[in-house]
């Protein structure tokens, strides 16, 4: 009986995280369940993160940082999977064009980057969005390796391979 309350009884990050945790435009919630487990673990179940924390755990007032460094590690994880596929599929719509390199970190008030090396920067963040703007931020980047700045050519070209680029670009900040 006292486990299930204790299951039951939702922290304040546990709260603040309930409908604001996204994957890919989707809302989630957060729930938290204390197991024999040696490190934090997670799970996606339908519309539901689970975060399984070890036991010892059960007595600290705040877990916080522990919650939301496991959902990093999720878009992180995400992420790379995610990412690696939007980039072989805009490579292959752009016959061939590529950057050197490609590299997910973590960047504040940025999606992503192309660096003067042509190393497009990715934030795992990016995971939180709708697909599509996974999508058209790939490709804004990849764009940029051909123009570097958002010349007419830059826009023509982001409009030739994404028509309704437009309804994007305005809730991205990439460069």
């Amino acid at each position: 009986m006292k486990m299930i309350k204790l299951l039951n009884k939702k922290t304040k990050i546990e709260k603040e995280l309930c409908g604001a945790t996204m994957v890919f435009g989707e809302e989630y919630s957060v729930e938290v369940i204390y197991k024999k487990v040696s490190n934090p673990e997670l799970d996606l179940c339908g519309r539901k993160i689970i975060v399984y924390l070890p036991n010892k755990y059960k007595r600290t007032k705040n877990n916080t940082q522990i919650l939301k460094l496991a959902i990093e590690k999720m878009y992180d994880e995400i992420a790379r999977i995610e990412i690696e596929n939007v980039m072989e599929e805009t490579r292959i719509m752009l016959n061939g064009l590529a950057p050197e390199n490609y590299v997910v970190k973590r960047m504040p008030n940025k999606l992503a980057k192309t660096l003067e090396n042509k190393t497009i920067v990715i934030n795992p963040d990016i995971v939180k969005y709708n697909k599509d703007i996974l999508r058209y931020v790939i490709l804004h980047e990849f764009c940029h390796l051909k123009y570097k700045y958002h010349t007419k050519k830059f826009w023509e070209m982001v409009e030739e391979y994404m028509p309704y680029y437009e309804q994007y670009e305005s809730i991205t900040n990439v460069a």
